[in-house]
């Protein structure tokens, strides 16, 4: 029991900084808010377009309306990644 114990904490406690650029590297994996963006805007344009009299308007307007949020999304995604890893990080986990 105490062996696994010892295998499994780790060999010092990590500052303040290492956590945060294990963090920001696991923030960079997760995406961006551009690439939530992008991918709100094709899917709005396509909703857009199946749902609007004028296919044409209706993809420009849905792609924007879907960049929007997903660039949020992406940008909220990317936030709690970061969070979580950190306080993993300074817990030792």
């Amino acid at each position: 029991m105490a062996l696994t114990l010892t295998l499994t904490m780790p060999a010092h406690a990590q500052s303040e900084a290492d956590c945060a650029a294990r963090a920001d590297r696991a923030g960079r994996d997760s995406g961006t808010a551009v690439r939530g963006g992008g991918r709100g805007a094709v899917g709005g344009a396509v909703v857009g377009a199946i749902a609007s009299d004028d296919s044409r308007e209706g993809a420009r307007r849905g792609a924007a309306a879907g960049a929007v949020a997903g660039a949020a999304t992406g940008a909220v995604r990317n936030n709690q990644t970061w969070k979580r890893v950190f306080d993993d990080c300074m817990a030792g986990r």
